[in-house]
Protein backbone atom coordinates (compact mmCIF):
# COMPACT_ATOMS: atom_id res chain seq x y z
CA UNK A 1 0.00 0.00 0.00
CA UNK A 2 1.35 3.08 -1.07
CA UNK A 3 0.48 4.95 2.03
CA UNK A 4 3.34 3.42 4.34
CA UNK A 5 5.99 4.33 1.90
CA UNK A 6 5.37 8.20 2.22
CA UNK A 7 5.30 7.36 6.30
CA UNK A 8 8.65 5.61 6.09
CA UNK A 9 9.99 7.99 3.81
CA UNK A 10 8.81 10.68 6.87
CA UNK A 11 9.83 8.70 9.78
CA UNK A 12 13.43 7.47 8.26
CA UNK A 13 14.25 11.49 7.11
CA UNK A 14 13.73 11.77 11.41
CA UNK A 15 16.04 8.74 11.90
CA UNK A 16 16.00 7.04 15.21
CA UNK A 17 14.59 9.71 17.11
CA UNK A 18 11.42 9.27 14.91
CA UNK A 19 9.93 6.57 17.27
CA UNK A 20 9.56 9.25 19.84
CA UNK A 21 8.60 12.48 17.10
CA UNK A 22 5.51 10.15 15.70
CA UNK A 23 3.75 9.22 19.32
CA UNK A 24 3.86 12.91 19.53
CA UNK A 25 1.98 13.52 16.53
CA UNK A 26 -2.06 15.24 16.54
CA UNK A 27 -4.32 12.99 15.90
CA UNK A 28 -5.87 15.32 13.02
CA UNK A 29 -4.19 17.89 10.52
CA UNK A 30 -5.49 20.92 8.71
CA UNK A 31 -6.89 21.31 5.07
CA UNK A 32 -3.79 21.24 2.05
CA UNK A 33 -3.44 22.54 -1.15
CA UNK A 34 -3.76 19.56 -3.14
CA UNK A 35 -0.41 18.88 -4.76
CA UNK A 36 0.35 15.39 -5.88
CA UNK A 37 3.59 14.57 -5.89
CA UNK A 38 5.62 11.36 -7.85
CA UNK A 39 7.51 9.30 -5.35
CA UNK A 40 10.01 6.48 -5.31
CA UNK A 41 11.31 4.32 -2.53
CA UNK A 42 14.79 3.16 -3.50
CA UNK A 43 16.51 0.14 -1.87
CA UNK A 44 18.83 0.55 0.76
CA UNK A 45 21.96 -1.49 1.22
CA UNK A 46 21.64 -3.87 4.08
CA UNK A 47 17.77 -4.56 3.25
CA UNK A 48 16.52 -7.75 1.39
CA UNK A 49 14.63 -7.33 -1.83
CA UNK A 50 11.89 -8.34 -3.63
CA UNK A 51 13.00 -9.81 -6.49
CA UNK A 52 11.37 -13.41 -6.63
CA UNK A 53 14.31 -15.34 -5.57
CA UNK A 54 12.50 -16.87 -2.76
CA UNK A 55 8.87 -18.81 -1.74
CA UNK A 56 6.31 -18.02 0.43
CA UNK A 57 6.14 -20.79 3.29
CA UNK A 58 3.39 -20.62 5.47
CA UNK A 59 3.26 -20.23 8.06
CA UNK A 60 5.99 -18.87 8.56
CA UNK A 61 5.25 -16.07 6.36
CA UNK A 62 2.81 -14.86 7.99
CA UNK A 63 5.12 -13.06 10.65
CA UNK A 64 7.62 -10.67 10.41
CA UNK A 65 10.16 -9.73 7.79
CA UNK A 66 12.47 -7.17 9.43
CA UNK A 67 15.20 -7.79 6.89
CA UNK A 68 12.68 -5.76 4.64
CA UNK A 69 12.55 -2.39 5.12
CA UNK A 70 8.65 -2.02 4.78
CA UNK A 71 5.65 -4.70 5.61
CA UNK A 72 1.78 -4.64 6.87
CA UNK A 73 -0.88 -6.69 7.85
CA UNK A 74 -4.16 -5.82 6.23
CA UNK A 75 -7.88 -6.06 7.11
CA UNK A 76 -10.32 -5.07 6.10
CA UNK A 77 -14.40 -5.72 5.63
CA UNK A 78 -18.46 -5.49 5.50
CA UNK A 79 -20.22 -5.87 8.33
CA UNK A 80 -24.35 -6.00 8.98
CA UNK A 81 -26.28 -6.63 11.39
CA UNK A 82 -29.42 -8.88 11.07
CA UNK A 83 -31.42 -6.06 10.11
CA UNK A 84 -29.18 -5.19 7.64
CA UNK A 85 -27.74 -2.22 8.96
CA UNK A 86 -24.47 -1.78 7.17
CA UNK A 87 -20.79 -0.93 8.54
CA UNK A 88 -17.08 -1.21 7.07
CA UNK A 89 -14.28 -1.35 8.56
CA UNK A 90 -10.10 -1.17 8.41
CA UNK A 91 -7.50 -2.60 11.06
CA UNK A 92 -3.84 -2.74 9.48
CA UNK A 93 -1.14 -3.13 11.57
CA UNK A 94 2.57 -1.46 9.61
CA UNK A 95 5.71 -2.35 10.67
CA UNK A 96 8.93 0.09 9.66
CA UNK A 97 12.42 -0.23 9.91
CA UNK A 98 14.73 2.53 11.02
CA UNK A 99 17.48 0.97 10.35
CA UNK A 100 18.68 -1.97 8.39
CA UNK A 101 19.20 -5.89 10.75
CA UNK A 102 23.19 -5.45 9.75
CA UNK A 103 23.61 -2.58 11.91
CA UNK A 104 23.95 -3.72 15.58
CA UNK A 105 22.01 -2.46 18.41
CA UNK A 106 22.94 -1.74 22.01
CA UNK A 107 21.36 -5.18 24.29
CA UNK A 108 20.92 -3.49 27.56
CA UNK A 109 17.73 -2.51 26.81
CA UNK A 110 14.55 -3.93 25.46
CA UNK A 111 13.49 -0.66 24.18
CA UNK A 112 16.23 -1.07 21.56
CA UNK A 113 14.41 -2.12 18.00
CA UNK A 114 15.61 -2.12 14.58
CA UNK A 115 11.91 -1.10 13.77
CA UNK A 116 8.58 1.07 14.38
CA UNK A 117 5.17 -0.07 14.50
CA UNK A 118 2.02 1.73 13.52
CA UNK A 119 -1.61 1.12 12.77
CA UNK A 120 -5.07 2.33 11.22
CA UNK A 121 -8.08 1.57 12.81
CA UNK A 122 -11.24 3.10 10.81
CA UNK A 123 -15.37 2.07 11.10
CA UNK A 124 -17.02 3.47 8.44
CA UNK A 125 -20.65 4.01 10.30
CA UNK A 126 -23.14 3.67 7.05
CA UNK A 127 -26.95 4.25 8.49
CA UNK A 128 -25.17 7.35 10.25
CA UNK A 129 -23.14 8.59 7.20
CA UNK A 130 -20.41 8.96 9.96
CA UNK A 131 -16.89 7.69 9.41
CA UNK A 132 -14.08 7.36 12.82
CA UNK A 133 -10.38 6.69 11.87
CA UNK A 134 -7.93 6.59 14.43
CA UNK A 135 -3.88 5.72 14.56
CA UNK A 136 -1.39 4.66 17.17
CA UNK A 137 2.45 4.18 16.69
CA UNK A 138 4.72 1.96 19.42
CA UNK A 139 7.99 0.79 19.72
CA UNK A 140 7.97 -2.73 19.92
CA UNK A 141 9.99 -2.44 23.46
CA UNK A 142 8.62 -5.08 26.06
CA UNK A 143 5.86 -6.64 23.86
CA UNK A 144 3.92 -2.71 23.07
CA UNK A 145 3.69 -4.26 19.26
CA UNK A 146 4.82 -7.09 17.16
CA UNK A 147 3.74 -9.92 14.93
CA UNK A 148 4.89 -13.62 14.82
CA UNK A 149 4.36 -16.50 12.80
CA UNK A 150 3.24 -20.02 14.82
CA UNK A 151 0.54 -18.80 16.59
CA UNK A 152 0.08 -15.97 14.41
CA UNK A 153 -0.02 -12.78 16.15
CA UNK A 154 -0.27 -9.30 15.24
CA UNK A 155 -0.89 -6.27 17.78
CA UNK A 156 -0.14 -2.87 18.76
CA UNK A 157 -0.79 -2.35 22.39
CA UNK A 158 -4.51 -3.71 22.54
CA UNK A 159 -5.62 -3.50 18.57
CA UNK A 160 -4.74 -7.20 17.77
CA UNK A 161 -5.40 -10.00 15.77
CA UNK A 162 -4.61 -13.12 17.31
CA UNK A 163 -5.22 -16.93 16.07
CA UNK A 164 -7.39 -18.83 18.35
CA UNK A 165 -7.39 -22.56 16.26
CA UNK A 166 -6.35 -23.52 12.70
CA UNK A 167 -7.29 -20.78 10.09
CA UNK A 168 -9.44 -19.34 13.18
CA UNK A 169 -8.95 -15.76 14.33
CA UNK A 170 -10.02 -12.92 16.99
CA UNK A 171 -9.29 -9.35 15.44
CA UNK A 172 -9.92 -6.16 18.11
CA UNK A 173 -9.63 -2.62 18.12
CA UNK A 174 -11.15 0.06 20.39
CA UNK A 175 -10.84 4.09 20.65
CA UNK A 176 -12.62 6.65 21.04
CA UNK A 177 -15.98 5.00 21.64
CA UNK A 178 -15.72 3.07 18.79
CA UNK A 179 -14.98 -0.52 19.02
CA UNK A 180 -15.24 -3.76 17.21
CA UNK A 181 -14.55 -7.27 18.37
CA UNK A 182 -14.90 -10.09 15.35
CA UNK A 183 -14.34 -13.90 14.85
CA UNK A 184 -12.93 -14.79 11.66
CA UNK A 185 -12.87 -18.19 9.73
CA UNK A 186 -10.41 -18.35 6.50
CA UNK A 187 -12.77 -19.97 4.05
CA UNK A 188 -10.85 -20.17 0.95
CA UNK A 189 -7.50 -20.52 2.43
CA UNK A 190 -3.93 -18.26 1.22
CA UNK A 191 -3.68 -16.57 -2.22
CA UNK A 192 -0.83 -15.46 -4.13
CA UNK A 193 -0.56 -12.86 -6.11
CA UNK A 194 1.71 -11.79 -9.17
CA UNK A 195 4.45 -14.80 -9.86
CA UNK A 196 4.03 -17.13 -6.93
CA UNK A 197 3.74 -14.37 -4.33
CA UNK A 198 6.15 -11.99 -6.44
CA UNK A 199 4.37 -9.11 -6.77
CA UNK A 200 5.78 -6.21 -9.45
CA UNK A 201 5.21 -3.01 -9.12
CA UNK A 202 7.73 -1.25 -11.46
CA UNK A 203 10.01 -1.63 -14.10
CA UNK A 204 13.04 -2.85 -11.52
CA UNK A 205 13.25 -6.31 -10.77
CA UNK A 206 13.41 -5.05 -7.15
CA UNK A 207 10.60 -2.60 -7.53
CA UNK A 208 8.10 -5.61 -6.09
CA UNK A 209 7.04 -6.59 -2.96
CA UNK A 210 6.01 -10.29 -1.94
CA UNK A 211 1.87 -10.40 -1.63
CA UNK A 212 -0.40 -12.59 -0.55
CA UNK A 213 -4.36 -12.67 0.81
CA UNK A 214 -6.26 -14.19 2.27
CA UNK A 215 -9.91 -13.15 0.60
CA UNK A 216 -12.18 -14.44 2.44
CA UNK A 217 -12.57 -14.59 6.44
CA UNK A 218 -15.88 -15.19 7.66
CA UNK A 219 -16.59 -12.41 10.45
CA UNK A 220 -18.93 -12.76 13.34
CA UNK A 221 -19.19 -10.57 16.35
CA UNK A 222 -19.87 -7.29 17.34
CA UNK A 223 -19.10 -3.47 16.73
CA UNK A 224 -19.71 -0.78 19.46
CA UNK A 225 -20.82 2.98 18.41
CA UNK A 226 -20.37 4.66 22.34
CA UNK A 227 -22.95 3.31 24.25
CA UNK A 228 -24.59 1.08 21.29
CA UNK A 229 -23.70 -2.77 20.51
CA UNK A 230 -24.44 -4.21 17.42
CA UNK A 231 -24.23 -8.32 16.80
CA UNK A 232 -22.73 -8.47 13.15
CA UNK A 233 -21.85 -10.76 10.63
CA UNK A 234 -20.10 -10.74 6.80
CA UNK A 235 -16.73 -11.19 4.72
CA UNK A 236 -13.63 -9.55 5.76
CA UNK A 237 -10.16 -9.93 3.38
CA UNK A 238 -6.57 -9.93 4.92
CA UNK A 239 -3.45 -8.90 2.89
CA UNK A 240 0.06 -9.16 4.15
CA UNK A 241 2.80 -7.42 2.07
CA UNK A 242 6.77 -6.81 2.65
CA UNK A 243 9.38 -5.09 0.43
CA UNK A 244 11.71 -2.39 0.36
CA UNK A 245 12.22 -0.32 -2.89
CA UNK A 246 8.48 -0.51 -4.68
CA UNK A 247 7.24 2.83 -6.70
CA UNK A 248 9.03 3.85 -10.43
CA UNK A 249 9.51 7.40 -10.54
CA UNK A 250 7.00 9.53 -11.78
CA UNK A 251 4.31 6.89 -10.06
CA UNK A 252 1.66 9.13 -8.08
CA UNK A 253 -0.19 6.83 -6.43
CA UNK A 254 -2.65 4.11 -6.95
CA UNK A 255 -6.22 2.75 -6.69
CA UNK A 256 -6.57 -0.78 -5.19
CA UNK A 257 -9.63 -2.65 -5.04
CA UNK A 258 -10.55 -5.98 -3.27
CA UNK A 259 -13.86 -7.35 -4.08
CA UNK A 260 -15.95 -10.29 -2.40
CA UNK A 261 -18.65 -11.78 -4.77
CA UNK A 262 -21.75 -13.09 -3.40
CA UNK A 263 -20.98 -16.45 -5.31
CA UNK A 264 -18.24 -16.96 -3.40
CA UNK A 265 -15.26 -15.36 -6.02
CA UNK A 266 -13.08 -12.52 -5.59
CA UNK A 267 -11.05 -10.11 -7.01
CA UNK A 268 -8.22 -8.21 -6.46
CA UNK A 269 -6.65 -5.01 -8.61
CA UNK A 270 -4.34 -2.37 -8.22
CA UNK A 271 -3.69 0.38 -10.45
CA UNK A 272 -0.48 2.54 -10.49
CA UNK A 273 -1.37 6.36 -11.95
CA UNK A 274 1.39 8.04 -13.51
CA UNK A 275 2.20 11.42 -13.16
CA UNK A 276 1.73 11.79 -17.12
CA UNK A 277 -2.11 10.67 -16.73
CA UNK A 278 -1.57 7.34 -17.64
CA UNK A 279 -0.84 4.16 -15.69
CA UNK A 280 1.78 2.02 -15.04
CA UNK A 281 2.17 -1.35 -17.63
CA UNK A 282 2.92 -3.10 -13.62
CA UNK A 283 -0.89 -2.37 -12.66
CA UNK A 284 -1.97 -5.78 -12.29
CA UNK A 285 -4.44 -8.71 -10.43
CA UNK A 286 -5.80 -12.22 -9.65
CA UNK A 287 -9.39 -13.19 -9.86
CA UNK A 288 -10.00 -15.89 -7.47
CA UNK A 289 -13.06 -18.00 -8.76
CA UNK A 290 -15.52 -19.92 -5.80
CA UNK A 291 -13.14 -22.83 -5.54
CA UNK A 292 -10.28 -21.08 -5.17
CA UNK A 293 -8.46 -21.16 -8.72
CA UNK A 294 -6.55 -17.84 -8.71
CA UNK A 295 -6.14 -16.42 -12.45
CA UNK A 296 -3.28 -13.67 -12.65
CA UNK A 297 -4.44 -10.34 -14.56
CA UNK A 298 -2.03 -8.06 -16.52
CA UNK A 299 -2.63 -4.51 -16.88
CA UNK A 300 -3.61 -5.30 -20.61
CA UNK A 301 -6.30 -7.75 -19.16
CA UNK A 302 -8.74 -5.30 -17.36
CA UNK A 303 -10.06 -1.35 -17.38
CA UNK A 304 -11.27 0.86 -14.69
CA UNK A 305 -12.94 3.27 -16.02
CA UNK A 306 -14.13 6.71 -13.39
CA UNK A 307 -17.51 7.54 -13.53
CA UNK A 308 -17.83 10.05 -10.56
CA UNK A 309 -15.96 12.15 -8.56
CA UNK A 310 -15.89 13.29 -4.70
CA UNK A 311 -14.60 16.69 -3.58
CA UNK A 312 -13.11 16.09 0.42
CA UNK A 313 -14.24 18.76 2.51
CA UNK A 314 -11.30 18.32 5.01
CA UNK A 315 -8.02 18.06 2.41
CA UNK A 316 -9.96 19.33 -1.00
CA UNK A 317 -8.55 16.17 -2.80
CA UNK A 318 -11.16 15.22 -5.62
CA UNK A 319 -11.56 11.53 -5.03
CA UNK A 320 -12.70 9.02 -7.75
CA UNK A 321 -16.29 7.90 -6.34
CA UNK A 322 -17.93 5.37 -8.81
CA UNK A 323 -16.15 2.95 -11.33
CA UNK A 324 -16.44 0.87 -14.07
CA UNK A 325 -14.20 -2.35 -14.23
CA UNK A 326 -14.14 -4.49 -17.57
CA UNK A 327 -11.96 -8.25 -17.68
CA UNK A 328 -11.41 -10.25 -20.35
CA UNK A 329 -11.14 -13.68 -18.75
CA UNK A 330 -13.66 -13.88 -17.34
CA UNK A 331 -15.82 -11.58 -19.48
CA UNK A 332 -17.01 -9.10 -16.33
CA UNK A 333 -18.54 -5.75 -16.64
CA UNK A 334 -19.06 -4.45 -12.87
CA UNK A 335 -20.16 -1.32 -11.54
CA UNK A 336 -19.03 -0.37 -8.40
CA UNK A 337 -19.77 2.48 -5.65
CA UNK A 338 -18.90 3.22 -2.40
CA UNK A 339 -21.60 2.67 0.58
CA UNK A 340 -21.09 6.45 1.40
CA UNK A 341 -19.06 9.02 -0.10
CA UNK A 342 -16.38 10.19 2.99
CA UNK A 343 -14.44 7.90 3.94
CA UNK A 344 -11.33 9.83 3.86
CA UNK A 345 -8.18 8.69 6.65
CA UNK A 346 -6.17 12.04 6.97
CA UNK A 347 -3.61 12.37 9.60
CA UNK A 348 -0.55 14.00 9.97
CA UNK A 349 1.99 11.83 7.47
CA UNK A 350 -0.05 9.98 5.38
CA UNK A 351 -3.95 11.02 3.87
CA UNK A 352 -5.82 8.40 1.70
CA UNK A 353 -9.39 7.13 0.98
CA UNK A 354 -10.19 3.56 2.53
CA UNK A 355 -13.70 2.78 2.31
CA UNK A 356 -16.50 0.20 1.89
CA UNK A 357 -17.96 -0.38 -1.16
CA UNK A 358 -20.62 -2.35 -3.49
CA UNK A 359 -20.88 -3.91 -6.68
CA UNK A 360 -23.29 -5.02 -9.71
CA UNK A 361 -22.67 -6.64 -13.12
CA UNK A 362 -22.34 -9.41 -14.98
CA UNK A 363 -19.54 -12.26 -15.76
CA UNK A 364 -19.63 -14.88 -18.32
CA UNK A 365 -23.44 -13.38 -18.91
CA UNK A 366 -24.26 -14.43 -15.61
CA UNK A 367 -25.66 -11.54 -12.98
CA UNK A 368 -22.81 -10.79 -9.77
CA UNK A 369 -22.91 -8.56 -7.19
CA UNK A 370 -21.40 -8.30 -3.64
CA UNK A 371 -19.65 -5.71 -1.48
CA UNK A 372 -15.52 -4.60 -1.17
CA UNK A 373 -12.89 -2.28 -0.10
CA UNK A 374 -11.01 0.35 -2.20
CA UNK A 375 -7.93 2.16 -1.12
CA UNK A 376 -6.68 5.61 -3.37
CA UNK A 377 -3.83 7.11 -2.42
CA UNK A 378 -1.90 10.08 -4.13
CA UNK A 379 -5.29 12.35 -4.47
CA UNK A 380 -4.93 14.74 -1.55
CA UNK A 381 -0.96 15.52 -1.98
CA UNK A 382 1.18 15.76 0.93
CA UNK A 383 0.01 17.26 4.23
CA UNK A 384 1.98 19.87 6.04
CA UNK A 385 4.34 18.02 8.51
CA UNK A 386 5.18 19.37 12.12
Amino acid sequence: MYKILRIASFLLSLGINATFLAACLPQSAPAAKVQPQTYAMQPVDGFAVADGSRSLIFPADFGAHPDFRTEWWYYTGNLSTPEGRPFGFELTVFRVSLVPPTVDLPDDSAWYSESLYFAHFALSDIAANEFHAYERYARPGPGLAGAQASPYRVWLEDWSIVETSQDSYRLQAAQGGIAIELNLTDEMGVILHGENGYSRKGREVSNASYYYSQPRLRAEGTVRVQDETHQVSGLAWKDHEFSTGVLDKGQIGWDWFSLQFDDGSALMLFQLRESGGGTSDSSSGTFINAEGLAQSLQNEDFSITVLDQWRSPHTGGMYPSAWQIQINEPNCELNVQPWMADQEVNFPAVTYWEGAVRFEGTCNGKSVNGNGYIELTGYAGNLPLP
